[in-house]
């Protein structure tokens, strides 16, 4: 309970903060990204009611980092990519629960008019979860 409190609390700054992490690439491991994914995920599941009016701002800025990963011309290795695309693919869904499917809607559009396989993988698994 504690833990949902203070997220509430904080919601604004730590938004900040995970929108400021998902943005940048820490090197072939990603320990950064995939940390502040997961706390992305704690962050939907306690501040749940607060979510839809942050919805397009969160969901921008993973679409953002997905197409990054696929983008990236770097060192990252293939399991860290799908470990990323996965845990971005996994905050989606929440947000697409919480939203009332608003995030699905959203996707329709980038999916159709998006030609990279992977990204178009990874909003599928967003659009087929129920």
């Amino acid at each position: 309970g504690r833990l949902g409190i203070l997220i509430v609390r904080h919601l604004k700054r730590l938004e900040r903060v995970i929108l400021g992490y998902l943005e940048v690439c820490d090197g072939p491991e990603e320990e950064a990204r995939l940390g502040i994914l997961e706390t992305l995920r704690c962050t939907i599941e306690h501040a749940w009611p607060r979510m839809p009016c942050r919805t397009p701002v969160l969901l921008k800025a993973l679409l953002k980092m997905i197409w990054d990963v696929h983008t990236d011309p770097g060192s990252t290795p293939e399991l860290v990519k799908a470990a990323l695309l996965q845990g971005a693919a996994e905050c989606l869904i929440l947000l697409d629960r919480c939203s009332e499917g608003q995030v699905k809607v959203l996707l329709e559009g980038v999916y159709s008019s998006c030609e990279e396989t992977r990204v178009r993988e990874c909003i599928r698994k967003v659009q087929e979860n129920t």
